[in-house]
């Protein structure tokens, strides 16, 4: 059972849970939405490495100059390093107590699109170590308040639970052993990069989910030692359930088995629609409860208009009714988001969680 592994890193692990047991810990904010703003054309995507069309690192037969690398915002781990750097630094700046790593699509199934799956392994361990240098630099300068890593695995643009064939109800177009080997090979890059936690997030096919976690506790596993592990979810419209049609509840119940850290809620709604599940999360879970909603509702533009003030009221009082132990931001949101958040949220005791589970097992 992986629960009873050692801590890969236990020094990390009790400062975690040191600081959970003290206040509500400050994730991120959205690092697509920063990434726009630098208005990175195909050959800023591109870099030095893959100016060519192809990839001067690696031999790689289908990838071509016929496949558009822009809009790979995960590929900037390796081609624009110092853009994510001060994306991560923007954010800690901020208040961020933990940053996540730029590793959303980074998997082997995501990768496909732009026939780059042999960068799976390289994109999680980059974004792992860019994360941790700016985390070791921010708590250089403030050591009694020490930053963590996560480790972002993404839901992946594969669901194992519904078919894309409206004619082929019963077509699928991934396995769970498929998911299972891009997520184990996702992690193993996160944890030798240094992520101190794993969050599967944004997950709106809890099947995808569930061989995330397994691929995490096979990894843990092959290491002998283990990270603590968030969960967190997405309600996809206002009928309060996920894609594969779980409500909050059903979700958590679902996946306590894997004992998580936190389960939460994030992205396609913003802090007011999400309040009621987050509430729903927060009454049953035996763990830490998590949430990093969008700024609002996306308007015709696919843009976000919350302001960072707005946000932070309805946040504030997610914290003030006791509902949270994490809170950050997701689409649209910006370190003066995340600014004001921290500052809302700061001073407000976190939510009790409830003895039934050991604290982070």
């Amino acid at each position: 059972m992986t629960d009873t592994l050692p801590w890969l890193n236990p020094v990390r692990t009790q400062q975690l849970l040191d600081a959970l047991a003290q206040r509500i810990l400050i994730i991120d904010g959205a690092m697509g939405t920063m990434l726009q703003s630098y208005k990175l054309d195909e050959g800023g995507f591109r870099g030095e490495r893959f100016a060519s069309g192809k990839d001067a690192h690696h031999v790689h037969e289908h990838h071509g100059p016929g496949c558009d690398l822009k809009g790979n915002n995960d590929l900037l781990s390796l081609t624009q390093p110092d853009i994510i750097k001060a994306v991560h630094t923007a954010y800690l700046d901020a208040g961020a107590d933990m940053v996540e790593t730029n590793t959303f699509n980074s998997t082997t199934l995501s990768q496909a699109d732009y026939h780059l799956e042999h960068l799976a392994y390289e994109l999680n361990r980059e974004g792992a170590r860019i994360a941790r240098e700016c985390c070791d630099a921010a708590e250089a300068k403030t050591p009694d308040k020490p930053r963590f890593v996560i480790g972002v695995l993404g839901p992946t643009s594969r669901t194992a639970s519904i078919s894309p064939d409206v004619n082929n109800p019963g077509f699928r177009n991934v396995t769970f052993e498929e998911l299972d080997t891009a997520y184990r090979e996702a992690t193993r890059g996160l944890l030798d990069g240094g992520a101190d936690v794993i969050m599967v997030e944004t997950i709106f096919d809890t099947l995808n989910a569930k061989a995330a976690l397994y691929a995490i506790g096979r990894e843990f596993e092959r290491r002998g030692a283990r990270v603590p592990i968030m969960i967190s979810g997405t309600i996809t419209d206002l009928s309060g359930r996920t894609l594969s049609g779980q409500t909050a509840e059903a979700f958590y119940y679902a996946l306590r088995h894997a004992q998580p850290l936190s389960i939460g809620l994030n992205c396609a709604l913003g802090a007011t629609e999400l309040r009621q599940y987050v509430e729903a999360l927060s009454n049953i879970a035996e763990c830490h409860v998590s949430t990093h909603p969008n700024a609002g509702l996306p308007n015709a533009f696919a843009e976000y208009d919350e302001t960072p003030e707005q946000m932070a009221r309805t946040v504030g009082e997610f914290a003030t009714s006791g509902l949270v132990n994490f809170v950050g931001g997701c689409c649209g949101t910006t370190p003066a988001h995340i600014a004001a958040i921290a500052q809302a949220v700061g001073g407000i005791a976190p939510r009790t969680v409830p003895h039934a589970q050991a604290p982070g097992a």
